[in-house]
């Protein structure tokens, strides 16, 4: 996998192809959803079985957190991760950022975090909504960071930007059109929603990414969306890029 961003030059016939002998699944937003998160893996652990061997990868896009039910148990699992067909390698999205920051010197972010699904996150780890409700941010820090392991935080804190496959891209949320690849910002790839979304042109390469909701696969010429609202519909979905195949499994 490619951690340096380049920029492509595209033909009118140009085709998009993944890391010539390589294989990567990319999940969307898991949100918490622990059962689905398992159900998910080991299908996908079957469709890469079934195909010849490759050295495969897992590309979790980000928002592992937040909302649904199990956020602790979703951390533990993808920490530990119990499985030997495929490395996992982990983007960081926009409630990675808030609830990383927030713990680690930046409480005044936890209410919005605690906001816009926190709250289901930390009463994963123990801490009910009325422990927290009217505290001041200083005291939500100290009382969720007693209840979540340290160890938890700096998993989390490890998140990459992006992930590069072939003539792909995997990132949380998106990019900045018409700005150079290496000149992108965190900022966008945890948060742009409307500027990417709406872009019809070439990006030099085709981005997958979760962060905005849609009630099925979005795949544009520029994009492939798969964040299905696992949290609220029960549809996890993964993509599979190999050579320039481009297949898709779900929960």
């Amino acid at each position: 996998m490619s951690g340096k961003l380049v920029s492509l030059k595209k033909k009118s016939d140009w085709k998009p192809k993944g890391k010539l002998g390589e294989r990567a699944y990319a999940v969307g937003d898991i949100h918490g959803c622990l059962r689905e998160t398992e159900l998910l893996i080991e299908k996908i652990k079957i469709d890469n079985d079934y195909r010849d061997a490759a050295k495969s990868y897992i590309v979790f896009l980000g928002d592992l957190v937040d909302r649904g039910p199990n956020s602790r148990g979703v951390i533990e699992l993808l920490m530990r991760f119990p499985y030997t067909f495929a490395e996992p390698l982990f983007i960081m999205g926009n409630h990675e950022e808030m609830m990383v920051r927030g713990l680690m010197g930046e409480p005044t972010l936890l209410p919005d975090w605690l906001k816009y699904g926190g709250y289901a996150c930390a009463e994963s780890y123990g801490v009910p909504r009325g422990r927290l409700t009217g505290q001041t941010p200083e005291a939500m820090e100290h009382i969720l960071r007693l209840a979540i392991p340290k160890a938890h935080v700096e998993f989390l804190a490890g998140f990459l930007d992006y992930v590069q496959f072939g003539d792909y891209l995997f990132t949380h949320a998106g990019i900045r059109p018409k700005v150079p690849l290496d000149r992108q910002q965190s900022q966008d790839f945890r948060w742009i929603r409307d500027p990417f979304l709406g872009y019809k042109g070439d990006h030099g390469v085709v981005v997958v990414h979760g962060h905005t909701i849609t009630d099925r696969i979005e795949i544009k010429r520029n994009r492939i969306g798969i964040d299905t609202g696992a949290y609220q519909t029960g549809c996890l979905t993964a993509v599979c890029i190999e050579d320039g195949e481009v297949s898709f499994l779900n929960s």
